[in-house]
């Protein structure tokens, strides 16, 4: 059977100009608190097996643990929020054909936990910086987020362009949420955990997308091998890497990997074009012209 991998559909407009001017923007009350409510009962009881995180970066009075799509049915509606995606789409559509899941992540801060290192989560990736974006973040709060208790630190307008220079020289801001809001922030946006001085621990779960042509930070095929991901809706699936991002990259064998779907096949497989629309018109001019100059030169 041959897989084909179909093309996202055209995007929802998105507000996106508070995202692209200052580098970030909050989103009150985009899902309902009861909600999220029911999403942190279900991650309670990893986040009590969890260990804290070793080294200054991840933070030693954090803890960390992604999978997010397995841990809690709701995940998928923080993942796919049709706000979110345009936003996503807006921001990153320029630089590629179709996005990808980059990570979900649930992060615990428990009291003492420092000041995370100011950073730019783009710097993943050692491409060109000032003008393409990579990456969108959305940090979901399960609990709310104060200055006392960790906030996100984000350093407004230091995205984009800035990025190649701006190491923390203005103010940051503490993005102060609440289970429901729904913090978003570019890839080449400053930023990182602020110190939690309280006595209860902050929780929340960030969800990124990135280029759908990047390598991601959480290795999708792994979190969700094909006998996971098949049970996913089909946009889920291909968010999480089983399509192409044309052209033909991310195949297998070929096709499209969704073709894992129904187990690794015992026959060989036909190789299946996967174009773009501009190049599957080059390409079919390219082989009429060649087939009508066979034609001509065949005749008498």
């Amino acid at each position: 059977m041959t897989h084909v991998c179909q093309p996202l559909p055209a995007p929802a407009p998105a507000n996106s100009g508070g995202l692209l001017a200052d580098g970030y923007d909050i989103l009150r009350g985009v899902v309902d608190r009861g909600f999220v409510a029911e999403i942190e009962a279900d991650l309670a009881n990893r986040f009590e097996r969890t260990p804290f995180c070793e080294g200054g970066f991840y933070g030693e009075r954090t803890k960390r643990f992604g999978r997010l799509l397995i841990r809690s049915a709701g995940i998928e509606r923080l993942v796919r929020h049709p706000d979110i995606l345009a936003l996503a789409e807006a921001a990153l559509g320029p630089w590629c054909e179709r996005i990808q899941l980059n990570l979900t992540q649930a992060i615990e801060l428990h009291p003492g936990a420092l000041v995370q290192f100011p950073h730019r989560d783009q710097d993943m990736w050692q491409g060109e910086q000032g003008r393409t974006e990579y990456l969108v973040n959305v940090m979901w709060p399960l609990t709310p987020f104060t200055a006392d208790n960790g906030a996100t630190l984000i350093w407004p307008g230091s995205h984009g362009a800035r990025a190649a220079s701006d190491m923390g020289e203005g103010p940051a801001i503490a993005a102060e949420a609440h289970p429901g809001d729904a913090i978003v922030f570019l890839g080449s946006t400053l930023h990182g955990a602020g110190a939690n001085r309280s006595n209860g621990v902050r929780r929340g779960i960030i969800v990124s997308y990135c280029l759908g042509w990047l390598k991601p930070y959480e290795n999708q095929w792994l979190a969700y091998p094909p006998e996971i991901a098949r049970d996913f809706p089909r946009g889920l699936s291909e968010l999480v890497g089983y399509t192409q991002h044309r052209p033909n990259l991310g195949n297998f064998e070929g096709q499209c990997p969704s073709v894992l779907f129904g187990g690794y096949p015992d026959d060989a497989l036909a190789a299946v074009d996967a174009l773009r629309p501009d190049q599957a018109a080059l390409l079919a001019g390219h082989v009429t012209a060649q087939r009508a100059a066979g034609g001509e030169a065949g005749r008498p």
